[in-house]
This record gives C-alpha cells, structure tokens and sequence, in this order.
C-alpha cells in the first residue's frame, strides 16, 4: 500500500508540473505574440531565438526530473504529445519548422498504411503551426498583419508529392517544412517525411503559393511589404524536389477512360478560407483511379496544378486517362501513369495533374496471408 500511495503522489506531482507549465507557456506565447506584432520583421528571428532559449532553460531540469520519477513508478512512456500531432520546434537556425505525428486508425487505408490524403493533412498543418510559431500568422491560418490589412489569403497554386514508403498504423513520422521566395509573386514551401524510429526518409514534396483577395476572390501581387515580413524566415535553398515539367496533356469526358460525374462538396469539405481544402482535390481524383490499379500498385507520386476554387453550390467530374507513351509506362515493370482533370459542369478547369503507380510488393488479396 505504501508503494502505491507513494506513485499516486508522484503521479499527482507531476500532472500538477504539467498544469503549471501549462499555463506559463500560454502566458509566454501571449507575450511572444504580442512582440512579434510590435517587432520589425528583422528582429522577429532574435525574438523568436531569444524567447524560446528561455523556455528551454525554465522547464528543463523541472520537466526531466518530473518525468524520470513518473517513468521509474510506471515503465509504459507516454506518446502523448506524438498522438495529438504534438507541439512541433524550430530547427536549422529557426527556419525549418518540425514536427512529430503518429499515425491513427481513422488514417489509413485497407491495407493499414497511412492514405495519402492524410499524409496531405500533415503537410498543411506543419505548414500552418510554423506560421503560428514564427510570429507570422496573426489570424491563427498562415495569414501575416499585413495580408489580414490588405484582405489576402494564401491559396495553393500547385503541388507534387513523392512517396517512398507508406507509414503503418501506429508509426511515428517525423515531419520537416520551410519556405523560400519563388519569383516576384510565389512562395515555395517544400517538406521532408521521415520515419520516427529509423530517421528513413518516406516521403518529399514540394508547392507553390500565391496570394488571392478573400474578397475579390482574385490573385494578388506579392508585396515588398508581406515580403519584408516574412524575409527573415526565408530559407536559403533549392526545391527538395525537381519539378516534373511535363506539359498536363488536355483531356476530356470523349478522350478519358474513366469518369465520374456528379461530384459535390460538403460542408465538412470547405475551409477557413470559405472554399473546399485542396486535400479534397486528391480524394476526387484517386476515387476515379481503377480498384484493379490500387489493389496491385501503390500511388508514389502525384502533382496537381490547381486552376480556381470550387465551392458548396459546385458540381464536379473528374476524369482519368492511362498515359500510353509517357516516360513512366512500362510494361516490363508495371509501372502505370494516369493524367488526371477535375471540370465544373460547365466545362471550366478545376485542377489537372498525373500520377504514377508502381507494384505492390504484397497484393492486397494474399496481404492476409503475410501477417
């Protein structure tokens, strides 16, 4: 009995440890905040650097000692951080954001690896979090005071993604992004996924955003003003991946060989920008992707050029071709190539892209039979 009562006391000792630290790290962001609003852009990164030293200091020695006492009393170690998404941190001299996800059961597929539209949710929130962590996102989703002044949003102009292996259920992957100018009026932001355990690279990709009037719902210059907010927080660099300049050949409902119509998006579909995430762009195309091709191949890239926004009141096709002659088709190794286009109704381009799928080493029928 002494035993136990002695681990509840440490128990108790340490969920109080947490509720204090809790509250202190809400009071330090509020301050963090507050100085990023007041700050220059180039004195947001000493900012950043110098405030975060602090916290690292302040709860150190107090959070390991807790911890170790807890852990010594129950052996299992909590993943709790990891299970929520966690609270990711600045690394490489403050300009690539980290952060660490473990992969739950409402994210994967039928054959238990992680789908790529949930690998996509990773993506944008990395994206999002380092925004917020960096002081330059006043309005909680990647916009900067400036934006917020001038009624801009950020929107996704194009994107490729290139995937080595699939995460499993219950996996950690660990997450990089960072973000560099592209252009007079582009960002670049590119990602890096890796495996939790091993440090192996799963996946890479790469975007490119451009800004459009929330109100207008037209595009916008990139100005000297959001670009002073946002220089000192530019990364250095090459894109991670080398853009797949292939033209996206035309394509339609007479040419495609596989179609559906009647798509609409739901509620649940759109986002704080008041139209459907780009996320959903990917779920209509691969719902068009043949279930012989997803039983036998495993999707390892995709890019997608995204054309206009689409709504509640919208109604979609999407269609889907096999490349006969692309550079991916091979019959030797069963390498397949689908080009891909979303159309409103009335004819109008929502997003094109192309996809390339690659055999299984296990087939989805004999899976059962390899646990």
């Amino acid at each position: 009995m002494a035993a136990t009562g002695s681990g509840f006391l440490l128990v108790n000792k340490h969920v109080q440890v947490q509720a204090f630290q809790k509250k202190k790290i809400n009071q330090m962001k509020k301050f963090v905040n507050d100085e990023m609003l007041m700050a220059s852009p180039s004195s947001r990164k000493k900012v950043i650097s110098q405030e975060y030293g602090v916290w690292k200091k302040h709860f150190a020695c107090v959070s390991a000692t807790t911890t170790e006492k807890t852990q010594k009393f129950n052996p299992w170690k909590s993943n709790s951080t990891v299970a929520t998404g966690g609270s990711g941190r600045l690394v490489q001299d403050g300009l690539v954001y980290r952060q660490s996800f473990l992969v739950r059961s409402f994210e994967i597929g039928f054959d238990r690896k992680l789908s790529l539209s949930a690998l996509t949710n990773y993506l944008q929130d990395t994206a999002i979090d380092q925004c917020r962590v960096i002081g330059a996102s006043a309005d909680g989703f990647g916009s900067t005071p400036e934006m917020i002044r001038q009624d801009l949003i950020w929107v996704v102009s194009s994107l490729q993604i290139v995937v080595d292996s699939y995460p499993s259920w219950h996996d950690v992957v660990q997450v990089d992004t960072w973000f560099y100018p592209s252009g007079q009026n582009s960002l670049s932001r590119d990602w890096i996924v890796r495996d939790g355990k091993t440090g192996n690279t799963l996946a890479h990709a790469t975007s490119l955003w451009v800004l459009m009037n929330k109100k207008t719902r037209k595009l916008s210059k990139l100005k000297k003003e959001i670009k002073e907010e946002l220089a000192p927080h530019f990364r250095n660099c090459d894109p991670i991946i080398t853009k797949d300049s292939r033209k996206l050949l035309q394509l339609d409902v007479n040419t495609a060989d596989y179609a559906r119509t009647g798509l609409t998006p739901g509620w649940d579909q759109l986002d704080l920008n008041q139209h459907v995430n780009h996320v959903q762009y990917i779920n209509w195309i691969l719902e068009n992707v043949p279930r012989s091709f997803v039983e036998h191949h495993k999707l390892s890239a995709i890019t997608l050029e995204y054309r206009r926004e689409c709504t509640t009141d919208s109604v979609l096709q999407s269609l889907a071709k096999i490349v006969k002659n692309g550079i991916c088709h091979n019959n030797s190794n069963n390498v397949i190539e689908l080009k891909h286009l979303l159309l409103l109704e009335n004819g109008s381009e929502i997003a094109k892209g192309r996809t390339i799928w690659k055999p299984r080493e296990i087939p989805v029928e004999n899976a059962s039979q390899h646990k």
